[in-house]
């Protein structure tokens, strides 16, 4: 089993990051999309947004850690590929990082504009950069924006990553799922 990635594919790391933050980011917008119309009466009120939050922050800490593993692995080939796919890959993958790091900082601005921490799931907290009323309504705005938009894009990777793996028939999605084959 590779731990590293290879040219014929990730190895273990990146894939378990690469598959926990894809069905985090997917669960956190579906948590999103119901907290925000939850009453004050409701007994999760206050539950949702702190899971919401603590996943937040903790994506963020992933995010980073991910970041930090690709710059210290090889990229798999893309050899097989046309031209649009390269350049459609190159795009989609560049774009994700500062797409999810303006999404976890929006965030983050949401949480902390009355000037308290956040607190992940007792662990730790996250202190505010100071109190700053009115921030939340703009961040708000963005993150919501934000995380359609990457949403959007996540659904236009798995389209491709399914292209390839039953139109063109090839290993691009099972680089991902299984890693490299062994020689």
């Amino acid at each position: 089993m590779f731990i590293r990635d290879t040219l014929a594919g990730y190895g273990l790391v990146s894939r378990l990051i690469h598959w926990l933050m894809a069905i985090a980011i997917f669960a956190m917008f579906g948590l999103g999309l119901w907290m925000v119309d939850l009453d004050y009466y409701s007994p999760y009120y206050h539950t949702a947004p702190s899971i919401h939050k603590g996943v937040g922050i903790l994506l963020l800490i992933a995010l980073a850690v991910r970041f930090g593993w690709r710059l210290a692995n090889v990229k798999p080939s893309d050899e097989g590929f046309t031209d649009f796919e390269k350049t459609a890959s190159r795009i989609v993958h560049r774009g994700f990082y500062p797409l999810l790091l303006a999404l976890m900082v929006s965030g983050y601005l949401i949480s902390t504009a009355d000037g308290r921490p956040i607190d992940v799931f007792g662990l730790f907290s996250v202190p505010s950069p100071g109190e700053n009323k009115g921030l939340e309504d703009t961040a708000g705005v963005v993150h919501a924006y934000l995380a359609y938009f990457t949403i959007a894009l996540a659904a236009a990777h798995a389209a491709g990553a399914l292209k390839h793996h039953f139109v063109d028939r090839d290993r691009t999605l099972s680089r991902m799922w299984s890693g490299p084959r062994k020689s």
